[in-house]
């Protein structure tokens, strides 16, 4: 786990398994296994599609989402960014802020990095590949997927605006 920016930590399955259960931590779960299946409670392949809490479930203390590491963007929803970026943005003055997935390498440090493209000025004035040399000198981890990789490239403006 990695605080790249105050009350700001990225990292893997295994970092929130150290910090579960406290309370002075809000955690995002950027990956659908186990986390998101376990919430929802399904048992298939993937969540009922019609279930209010099919992109995105609000626990206390934990925003869960169904966001897989894919090689196509197409799969991203911005909604799902869109929410775990408020979400840290709604937490981060009060409270430390750990973003995990799986491995700690994709899907969250691309959200930490989109939060920080909006909400800081470490990337003033950068384009997306700027950003992105710069944030690994931060979290040496980043090696996002592809389809992550696009999402943020593709929408670098929409957060670094």
């Amino acid at each position: 786990m990695i605080e790249v920016m105050t009350n700001l930590f990225v990292g893997d399955q295994a970092d929130e398994t150290q910090i579960r259960g406290q309370v002075d931590w809000f955690v995002i779960h950027a990956c659908k296994e186990p986390y998101h299946r376990q919430a929802l409670g399904y048992a298939g392949q993937g969540a009922p599609k019609a279930h209010p809490e099919y992109l995105i479930a609000k626990r206390k203390g934990r925003l869960i989402l169904n966001l897989v590491d894919v090689p196509d963007v197409a799969f991203i929803s911005p909604l799902i960014m869109d929410a775990a970026v408020a979400a840290i943005h709604e937490n981060i003055s009060s409270i430390k802020v750990l973003v995990h997935c799986n491995q700690g390498m994709s899907r969250s440090p691309t959200i930490a990095l989109l939060y920080m493209a909006k909400h800081g000025d470490i990337f003033a004035d950068m384009t997306f590949d700027e950003a992105r040399a710069k944030f690994l000198g931060i979290y040496p981890h980043y090696n996002p997927a592809r389809g992550v990789a696009d999402y943020a490239a593709l929408n670098w403006a929409k957060y670094h605006g």
